[in-house]
């Protein structure tokens, strides 16, 4: 397996986008429609979803936006005077503007889609070309929060070349963070700061700078063109992988690709790991915690991807841990936890199966630490205080089981627990 240290340490720092009322200094936490309900969406679904987070405690919990993803418009076009998108009058027969103010009511902020192409990834009208015109439209209305996706990219705008993105899809372009082609791709040290890819989305920023509301800007970009390198200055979060799906290979995955490029993450700007897929079916309740802890740690925007009318009470109670929404939504410690050791497998090696298994992180709680067992039997595992960043190796600490609230005692060097198969025990130690 490769090691490969010099893509942790590398990410360069850019200046982020910033926004004068404090929009997107703290990662978002809210509800997306997509991995519960694709284009099955309308009024209704969209409210009952806003209600649920009242009812349920995901408002108090500081959960804010409710967003829209894609097929929210008609299929057939813009509206031919205006050129404006139009919302589908049958899903939304109080037109976008309608159910952003019946939001807004609830508490809450409203978030919508669109992609940086002729279409969006479900054939619905996208938005390059139309940049102003959307942005205007959806302040107009009273929307807080775009994702912008990158499906259906014209050939004028396509990049001079691509970036090795790995993807769980196409394995065998990317092993062991290595290009196992490089003549397909942008050679090494390439300045993707200058790509079309860039520009497609820095002008959608500048649209929505223009406008009179702040709406928090969320690159949808897959990873691909080099985002890390024009992410942060050109939008409040960028995505660092391909979709995600109810699966731990998925998990794991992303969770893998995002160890090695957490390093410059803080306040402003941060790389996405995608939606949570926490309710959904095909994850276990022990990778559900996986799942959220990293994501929570990593300070990726947290996005409920879920029916919370009919997910389970243990996956709510996965969401709702005040301890990792804490971290993630930390006002004074603005990194997000990182790897100290990779456990199975020698530090800095690139595996999808068996990435870095401790973590750690600052926080005003006290010190975050997570441990993943990746393997398929439960297995004991030890946090030596000597290893981890923000403790010292002889001191002692209380110690909390952030997923009970159990106080476990003080140790002093060293804290052993059992871990069952894909379980991440999450700790909080303070002095």
């Amino acid at each position: 397996m490769a090691v490969i240290k010099a893509l942790l340490l590398g990410v360069t720092a850019v200046s982020a986008l910033e926004w004068a009322d404090g929009t997107g200094k703290l990662p978002a936490l809210g509800w997306n429609s997509w991995n519960a309900y694709h284009c099955d969406i309308n009024e209704t679904l969209i409210l009952d979803a806003a209600k649920a987070m009242v009812e349920f405690g995901f408002k108090d919990a500081g959960y804010e936006y409710v967003n829209l993803d894609d097929c929210w418009s008609v299929k057939s076009g813009r509206d031919p005077e205006t050129q404006q998108l139009v919302p589908d009058p049958t899903r939304f027969p109080n037109g976008i503007s309608g159910l952003a103010d019946q939001i807004h009511q609830l508490g809450f902020k409203i978030g919508i889609y669109s992609s940086a192409g002729t279409a969006t990834c479900a054939g619905y009208p996208a938005s390059i070309g139309y940049e102003s015109i959307d942005a205007a439209t959806w302040a107009a209305w009273g929307i807080d929060y775009l994702k912008y996706d990158n499906c259906n990219v014209p050939s004028n705008w396509t990049d001079k070349c691509e970036a090795c993105v790995y993807s769980l899809g196409v394995p065998g372009e990317y092993v062991n963070g290595t290009c196992v082609d490089p003549e397909n791709y942008c050679p090494a040290g390439y300045d993707y700061t200058a790509s079309n890819s860039a520009r497609r989305y820095e002008i959608m920023r500048d649209a929505l700078q223009a406008q009179n509301r702040t709406i928090l800007y969320s690159l949808c970009s897959w990873g691909t063109a080099g985002v890390e390198q024009w992410g942060n200055e050109t939008g409040n979060s960028w995505r660092m992988s391909y979709d995600i799906q109810p699966r731990f290979n998925y998990v794991t995955s992303i969770l893998n690709i995002n160890s090695f490029i957490v390093n410059d993450v803080d306040f402003w700007g941060r790389p996405d790991a995608d939606m949570l897929e926490v309710g959904n079916t095909g994850l276990t309740v022990a990778e559900e915690r996986t799942h959220f802890a990293f994501w929570a740690a990593m300070k990726s925007p947290l996005l409920i991807g879920t029916n919370l009318n009919t997910a389970s009470d243990e996956a709510k109670s996965i969401l709702l841990n005040k301890y990792l929404l804490a971290f993630n939504q930390d006002a004074v410690y603005g990194a997000p936890a990182k790897p100290y050791k990779w456990g199975i497998n020698a530090d800095y090696t690139f595996n999808e199966t068996n990435p870095a298994e401790f973590w750690s992180g600052d926080s005003q709680q006290g010190t975050l630490v997570l441990m993943m067992n990746t393997l398929a039997n439960n297995r004991n595992m030890t946090v030596g205080f000597d290893e981890v960043p923000h403790l010292g190796a002889e001191a002692t600490y209380s110690v909390l089981n952030i997923w009970t609230g159990e106080d476990l005692g003080s140790f002093t060097s060293t804290i052993t627990l059992e871990v069952a198969s894909h379980d991440t025990a999450a700790l909080l130690f303070t002095s």
